[in-house]
């Protein structure tokens, strides 16, 4: 049995349901800054918190980026103590994305926000925030969709893609659920 498609028409696509949270200008300059100085290797680490906190990012203390991590809106990223976010990491927040004390996101770990409803002919955005609570783990590149909380102490192994709420203390590997 086959699902029926939709067929998509794009050009009538309207963005709505999406605020990006800041003007065009604050916008521009975040992604220069982004670009030109936040993800390179030279950029010492413990500015990268601040320059979060410049545009409007809640980071807590000792807080460790490395380089090549992207943050797509600073003004809708929080962040706890204690946290690591390793090289190649993707945060593409249009919506919140929340990161509470000890939380690991390892390299190449990708937590989107954003998505788009598939049954829309103009394929309207679908946007939910993510919640990582205390002590979890994003092992790499790992992918985390919209909508998503991980529970405390939660690992989402290596590769692993999680679409769904992940329970407190639980390990999802490329081989399911432990």
């Amino acid at each position: 049995m086959t699902t029926p498609t939709t067929a998509r028409r794009l050009r009538g696509f309207s963005g709505a349901g999406y605020d990006k949270g800041r003007g065009l200008l604050t916008q521009a300059a975040w992604f220069a800054v982004l670009n030109l100085v936040f993800m390179k290797w030279w950029f010492p680490p413990r500015l990268r918190p601040p320059l979060l906190r410049a545009f409007g990012a809640r980071v807590g203390q000792r807080v460790l980026i490395r380089h090549r991590v992207r943050v797509q809106w600073p003004w809708k990223l929080s962040i706890g103590d204690d946290v690591w976010v390793g090289e190649d990491a993707w945060l593409i927040n249009l919506e919140q994305i929340s990161l509470a004390s000890d939380v690991c996101v390892s390299q190449g770990a990708v937590l989107c926000t954003g998505s788009h409803q598939r049954r829309s002919p103009t394929f309207e955005f679908d946007n939910a925030p993510i919640s990582v609570e205390e002590g979890a783990w994003v092992a790499a590149r790992a992918v985390v969709l919209r909508g998503v909380t991980v529970g405390k102490g939660a690992v989402i192994g290596a590769g692993v893609v999680a679409p769904r709420d992940v329970p407190p203390g639980a390990v999802y590997t490329t081989g399911g659920a432990t």
